[in-house]
């Protein structure tokens, strides 16, 4: 039988639909809303097997703070409201046949890349449900992310008219542009035409930095800051070797 994993990316999912709720502090509707929303989505994609990954929300910034401390320095924290509705939430979850992947030591986004790569490379078809443009650099044929809210897939057409690189150079793109949500500077005086430009001639920011051909207005800045390039690219790459602890048979979809 062939398999067709669905990855939720649980926060990002539910603080959009918490966002657009008329009263913050009904988590109910909330909860509801969100059951809503994955039926549909389960509906549409008709999952073999299933997985919501959750941001523990009192989590510090990671390893990524440890390489880049300005990152998401200034986040904001997540709603008490939905502080304290989390657990009903999951628990919602459950009823749908959807169990949860709470992340303790590694964002979930890294948690969510590890678990698509390792079954997207066995040729096994995976799902991304997130808005997050940075799954994007994951995109393989058997591996396609979900823009639910958009409705549209985030593809290699849509990286292509939104950033003009390949799905594989997006973390040496954000490390030349930086990433200004997350507090990722990049390289100063670079922004995304620059990558663009740099990333049509080169396929990396090391081979873009050792060449002679580099021109001259981008070398003096690269120059300055290839070290903050670095760094910047790593915060931006995903992980993809966690040690996960289970295997896809525990995340077997089945209604409930």
């Amino acid at each position: 039988m062939s398999i067709h994993l669905v990855i939720i990316d649980a926060l990002n999912l539910i603080r959009r639909v918490h966002s657009v709720q008329p009263d913050p502090n009904d988590i109910a509707r909330t909860i509801e809303t969100t059951s809503r929303t994955l039926t549909r989505i389960i509906n549409e994609a008709k999952p073999t097997h299933i997985i919501a990954v959750f941001d523990h929300h009192l989590q510090d910034r990671g390893w990524r703070a440890e390489i880049l401390p300005e990152y998401k320095q200034n986040r904001k924290p997540m709603p008490e409201p939905l502080v304290h509705g989390l657990d009903a939430i999951q628990d919602a979850w459950w009823q749908l046949g959807i169990d949860s992947l709470l992340s303790e030591g590694d964002e979930a986004d890294d948690l969510v890349a590890t678990l698509a790569i390792k079954v997207a490379s066995h040729n096994e078809k995976v799902t991304i449900i997130s808005t997050d443009k940075g799954y994007c650099q994951l995109l393989s044929p058997t591996l396609q992310i979900r823009d639910y809210f958009q409705h549209r897939w985030l593809d290699e057409p849509f990286i292509e008219n939104e950033f003009g690189v390949k799905p594989t150079q997006l973390s040496d793109y954000w490390g030349l542009t930086g990433i200004s949500s997350s507090q990722v500077p990049g390289v100063a005086g670079i922004g995304p035409k620059a990558a663009k430009e740099i990333l049509t001639q080169f396929a990396d920011i090391e081979q873009a930095f050792a060449s002679d051909e580099l021109p001259s207005k981008y070398r003096k800045k690269l120059d300055k800051e290839i070290e903050m390039a670095r760094k910047c690219k790593q915060v931006a790459a995903l992980k993809t070797d966690i040690e996960l602890g289970f295997n896809l048979q525990d995340l077997r979809y089945n209604a409930k």
